[in-house]
């Protein structure tokens, strides 16, 4: 016999989210009633991890559906959903749930008036669209927001998934998505002018030098904080940190300047968290300060008068 309380869901759009949130809501015996795929990609997702699920028309998912999972980019939801609601689409008692770290359910305003049950259910992880992601679920959080009545049927759905559900706020949607795209796309960029860095310097593969420094880098962040802060800019070695400016000023010259600017920037911030909790000495951020301060002197020099540096207090 069935277990209690399965839904029949729909999925619109096989991404490499939706494809997977759909074989994991499979996986905990709901019916999957239909996918939306457009893309040969996203049909050859569907077909590997919802095998046998019915590739539909979204008017004809969202009819079919308890539970209708939009997994679809941010710029695009809004209007699907309004667009629906100026349809008649939706259901009252629909459950309706989004994956978008940016919004909470306020996006989801046009369903109401039909009576339908706004969801947002973000998952705080990466996705390849492939089945491995299945067992990464199993360390995953998801970002959940909804109205407090309905926050237990979001949590459910989560846990079902194998993840862990933590109750957004509807307000601190943005913020909450800022920092996860803060946190792991920028790393990712980090990574990869790491990487360019090494490679021109006939590292050959610089992923096995940087692999291991940076899970151990992770771990300790993760496990204390700020207090694991290591490095030049840490010790207050404004020399080598000057010297790392000069380098990359001269390997970036006549080209995007992306490593460099990018170098100053986590370096300031570096700096500057570490000054205000008492791991540098104002001498130490002052020197630091200055050693990257040479880049803009520079400019400055070519271009026109100084202007005032940045202070601690400042900032």
């Amino acid at each position: 016999m069935a277990r209690p309380g399965r839904l029949g869901i729909g999925i619109i759009g096989a991404g490499k989210v939706g494809a997977v949130l759909g074989a994991a809501l499979r996986g905990a015996e709901h019916a999957v009633v239909g996918v939306s795929a457009v893309s040969e990609n996203s049909r050859e997702r569907a077909e590997t991890l919802l095998p046998g699920v019915p590739v539909l028309e979204i008017q004809d998912i969202v009819e079919r559906s308890e539970l209708v999972l939009l997994a679809v980019p941010d710029d695009v939801l809004g209007g699907l959903v309004e667009g629906l609601a100026k349809l008649g689409a939706w259901q009252p008692g629909q459950l309706v749930a989004h994956t978008s770290g940016r919004f909470g359910v306020g996006i989801l305003q046009p369903i109401r008036a039909a009576g339908a049950i706004p969801l947002a259910l973000h998952p705080a992880m990466t996705f390849t669209g492939m089945s491995l992601d299945l067992t990464r679920l199993q360390d995953c959080t998801f970002g959940v927001t909804a109205d407090a009545a309905m926050l237990p049927i979001g949590q459910a759905l989560v846990m079902e998934m194998g993840a862990e559900p933590v109750v957004i706020a509807e307000a601190d949607r943005t913020i909450y998505h800022a920092a996860l795209a803060h946190s792991s796309n920028h790393m990712a960029t980090l990574v990869a002018q790491g990487s360019q860095l090494l490679r021109e310097i006939g590292v050959e593969q610089p992923e096995n030098m940087l692999g291991p420094l940076l899970r151990a880098t992770l771990e300790n962040a993760l496990a204390s904080g700020e207090s694991a802060l290591t490095g030049p800019v840490a010790r207050g070695d404004a020399g080598t940190v000057a010297g790392h400016v000069e380098a990359l000023r001269e390997h970036d010259a006549g080209g995007s300047g992306d490593i460099l600017s990018a170098y100053l920037a986590m370096a300031r911030a570096t700096a500057l968290r570490a000054a205000k909790r008492g791991l540098l000495s104002g001498r130490q951020f002052s020197g630091i300060e200055a050693a990257l301060d040479s880049e803009d002197t520079d400019a400055r020099n070519a271009d026109g008068p100084d202007t005032p540096g940045t202070t601690l207090e400042g900032n």
